[in-house]
């Protein structure tokens, strides 16, 4: 009989590994080469874990031989796991928990059933299978990529279905102007700012937060586009080659913007020219009569060779040939004001908004708000009124203490303005960051000169995960900071924990950068 109770505790472990797998499965994008990246990324960071690990699995297999203890001894040590493996989730607080969206529902629902048939077919096996099987179950994060493999065609069926079903109703709408958006960083900026405009005078939709994948642009089809939309800004994102062409055949806009080009997502692009030439596909699959808007002061955007003969307008902040170029910038703890330099003149604005790369966005959304007809007084009105873009330069209150928050999907160029905007602000000036990901090989140097750059612009430093800020650390020790000024802790909570203790109410705190769970040792 007390055989029987092996199965629930091997059913228990298998679930509370399998809860954790797709949580970190979902973090990476349900993306395999990122998810076996993270896998083994575990291994140079956690070597002890590894190694305790594996020796677990040794016991499990090893209490076979317990004659004739061997199935308490089994039934003890799986016992213990599941008690210790279920309060180590329990303590963590995660920044971003596990969402039961269709998808993870269908990979429980797959992998539960591979579960029992493969306990089906243990059970008449020989009693040392059922050991391993056991000891298998904490190798299940490693194990159940191949399941999910098996599970990718049916998610690919559902992708397509949705997709061209979505495909056919945008065509329907041919009225419809559509706004493609695109670039290493600033896309989501920029589309927000462009809706907050376009706004004042037409019926437009955007596609919701970080909404920039194929499924996620199908979703905001979907649910949110209505026959009355005037315009729908879409924004496009991409990690790897293939991703821009692939959205501009589905969504096919008339308009486009190159926000920025950088070395964002080098891991999966491989290299500079793939990312240049994934970028400006944007602007390639425009049609003849499109128009597309580049940023100047991007000198991969400025020296790529356009093929297409749809007309370009120009943005930019350092460069002055260009047809809309921002000056007299003017920063404040409560905004920015700046003139637009254009053939129409000079025309002033102010803002809520911090950073010149907010400023860049601006002139995206100036450049194509002339486009549609809105007067420069609307302009100024809506530029004026423009609310924050959440965790992007967003100034704000916490528990009575002034936070610059920058957390969304930091990068060497934002973070570079997020320094000088903090180097503005009174008393004193914190920073809480884990640094960056998604570099490739330049990853540690740019977290590097991260650190470098932080001498006299930062008062005191907060890092996130130890093994990831060590590049900044030593940008920090080579720039001579103080460090006795520098902080490294595990967690976010922790940091801000930290904070409330050091900080006054009158200090400005940057929070630069908030990785997934995944990302975070």
């Amino acid at each position: 009989m007390i055989k029987y109770i092996v199965y629930p505790l091997i059913l228990s472990l298998f679930v509370l590994n399998l809860k954790k797998a797709l949580h970190m499965f979902q973090q990476n994008r349900y993306e395999f080469d990122r998810y076996t990246n993270w896998l083994f990324q575990q291994i140079k960071v956690n070597v002890k874990n590894i190694l305790l690990l594996l020796l677990t699995i040794f016991f499990l297999i090893a209490s076979y031989w317990l004659q004739p203890y061997s199935i308490l001894a089994l039934s003890t040590i799986l016992a213990i796991l599941n008690v210790v493996i279920y309060h180590q989730e329990k303590k963590k607080d995660y920044i971003k928990p596990l969402h039961y969206t269709n998808r993870v529902k269908r990979q429980w629902v797959f992998l539960l059933f591979v579960f029992l048939g493969a306990s089906i077919w243990i059970y008449a096996q020989s009693e040392l299978v059922l050991y391993v099987f056991s000891a298998s179950a904490l190798l299940l994060p490693w194990l159940c990529i191949y399941a999910l493999i098996l599970l990718e065609p049916i998610e690919n069926y559902v992708k397509g279905r949705f997709k061209t079903k979505a495909k056919k109703k945008l065509q329907a709408q041919t009225a419809l102007k559509i706004i493609g958006i695109t670039g290493s960083y600033g896309k989501t900026s920029s589309k927000n700012i462009l809706q907050a405009i376009l706004s004042e005078q037409y019926y437009s939709l955007m596609t919701p937060a970080s909404f920039n994948t194929p499924m996620g642009i199908t979703r905001t089809v979907h649910e949110y586009l209505k026959p009355t939309h005037e315009v729908f800004i879409c924004e496009m994102g991409a990690d790897r080659v293939g991703d821009i062409k692939e959205l501009m055949q589905f969504v096919q806009p008339q308009y486009g913007v190159v926000t920025s080009i950088g070395p964002q997502h080098l891991n999966t692009f491989k290299t500079m020219e793939n990312i240049i030439q994934e970028k400006m596909q944007m602007i390639e699959c425009l049609p003849k009569d499109g128009v597309g808007v580049l940023n100047y002061d991007n000198a991969y955007i400025k020296n790529y060779k356009i093929s297409n003969t749809c007309r370009i307008l120009t943005i930019a902040i350092e460069e002055s040939e260009v047809d809309y170029q921002a000056i007299n910038i003017q920063y404040t703890p409560l905004g920015t004001t700046f003139d637009v330099k254009s053939k129409d003149g000079i025309e002033n604005y102010e803002t809520r908004l911090l950073g010149k790369h907010n400023i860049m966005n601006i002139l995206v959304a100036i450049a194509l708000a002339k486009e549609f007809g809105i007067t420069s007084q609307q302009l100024q009105h809506a530029i004026r009124m423009c609310p924050y873009i959440q965790h992007r330069l967003e100034l704000k209150n916490i528990n009575g203490y002034t936070f610059i928050d920058n957390a969304f999907n930091s990068n060497p160029s934002g973070a570079k303005m997020s320094l000088e905007v903090l180097s503005r602000m009174p008393n004193r000036r914190f920073i809480i960051t884990p640094g960056f990901i998604d570099l490739g090989s330049l990853q540690e140097e740019a977290n590097y000169e991260f650190g470098y750059a932080m001498k006299d612009k930062v008062d005191v430093v907060i890092l996130v995960g130890k093994h990831q800020t060590r590049p900044i650390y030593q940008g920090l020790q080579a720039s001579n900071f103080d460090l006795q000024q520098v902080h490294v802790v595990d967690k976010v909570v922790e940091a801000f924990q930290l904070v409330y203790r050091l900080a006054d109410k009158t200090d400005t705190i940057l929070l630069e950068n908030d990785l997934p769970d995944a990302f975070n040792h």
